[in-house]
């Protein structure tokens, strides 16, 4: 059966004209949306901000980890246990210092490696192609692959459980905005690739359930002399994303949509000039997103919505609740806004909600939640 939302648009008391712009004296909009910003939508003015809490008892609430903290060292990523995950998607952090002797097959989903630090060359089933910071590495189902970092690689791995990921529709902007696909790189049979053929014994890894079984060969796998097709690993470096940008309004996170996965979209929030119009929002508005939870990688800047935030952090916000700037930057943003952002940060919007497991746990910041309690109640 065809079904559609209630069409229809409702108007009650003081209200702006249009979503984040020119709001009424002295109120805070917050958005009551569905769907990820896709959905239909309501725009509530408060008298107080929505997130002026001045306790908060229960499980349900924002939380914050430094996963500079973590002890994530391994020569393996299968090695790393899970920090947020639910069927869909599993996130994990992991620090590789040295050349992997071994290779890894993840048959569990398609990993995306977002590198945090370091750099270094991905040998893979395709060929051989170098990495730096700031690189998505996109690693199909299946695929044997294997790192050498030149100095030590920190990363955040996103783990696809239940698709392939794929390029969002970018609809009239057209197929060419925030990046064309021709910056996509992909590895490549060159000399370091063939140099790296051996007949010496080599051990792939296989994840498959989450369990690990460990094939010998007497050969290199990684032997390729050439393949065609268009499955295959992709490098993006979120320098080459170019923003979608409104000087007249502040457009959501959806707007910055880089990947989407199976149950859960991956964003890139870029450097980019900051609304010029009086009247514009010039930082996120509050929001409940009540179908998808949101979590946010710190990676380098200025995170000009956050307080006390620093490269190589995680904040995690279930859905349940409003969440919005933190008081400094609202305050700022109000009466001497910047010119641009130099944030650098990677959201991943998961339509299924995540389990926190013990090892995030660990390196937890449990006063993230009163991080917003000087805007008073």
């Amino acid at each position: 059966m065809s079904r559609q939302w209630f069409p229809h648009a409702i108007r009650e008391g003081q209200h702006s004209r249009q979503a984040h712009c020119d709001l009424p004296e002295e109120t805070y909009e917050r958005e009551m949306g569905r769907e990820g910003f896709f959905g239909p939508a309501s725009h509530i003015h408060h008298k107080h901000p929505p997130t002026g809490w001045i306790d908060w008892k229960g499980p349900l609430r924002p939380y914050a980890f430094d996963l500079t903290q973590l002890d994530s060292l391994s020569e393996s990523p299968f090695a790393q246990q899970a920090l947020l995950s639910n069927n869909d998607v599993t996130l994990k952090f992991w620090r590789c210092a040295s050349a992997m002797t071994h290779l890894v097959r993840n048959s569990d989903g398609d990993d995306l490696l977002f590198i945090h630090n370091g750099n270094g060359s991905l040998y893979c089933d395709y060929g051989q192609i170098d990495f730096r910071d700031g690189d998505y590495l996109v690693i199909p189902r299946g695929t044997a692959w294997r790192i050498e970092p030149a100095e030590p690689v920190d990363c955040l791995i996103i783990e696809d459980r239940d698709g392939a990921y794929q390029l969002p529709d970018r609809g009239m902007l057209g197929p060419h905005a925030v990046f064309d696909p021709a910056v996509l790189e992909h590895p490549h049979i060159n000399d370091a690739f063939l140099a790296q053929h051996s007949e010496d014994e080599w051990e792939v890894h296989i994840k498959r359930h989450d369990e690990v079984s460990i094939v010998t060969f007497p050969f290199n796998p990684l032997d390729a002399v050439g393949w065609h097709g268009n499955n295959t690993v992709l490098r993006l470096n979120w320098r080459d994303i170019r923003p979608v940008m409104s000087h007249r309004y502040h457009l959501p996170p959806s707007a910055h949509t880089t990947f989407v996965g199976g149950s859960f979209v991956v964003c890139t929030f870029c450097p980019r000039p900051i609304e010029t119009d009086p009247g514009a929002l010039k930082v996120p508005f509050y929001h409940n997103n009540d179908d998808y939870d949101e979590v946010l990688f710190y990676h380098r800047g200025n995170f000009f919505s956050r307080d006390n935030i620093e490269a190589g952090m995680i904040t995690y916000h279930p859905c349940g609740f409003a969440h919005g700037p933190h008081p400094k930057a609202l305050a700022k943003s109000q009466t001497d806004p910047a010119k641009e952002t130099d944030e650098v940060a990677v959201m991943i919007d998961t339509r299924r909600a995540l389990s926190i497991q013990g090892i995030a746990q660990s390196v937890e910041k449990p006063d993230y939640v009163n991080s917003w309690r000087s805007q008073g109640a």
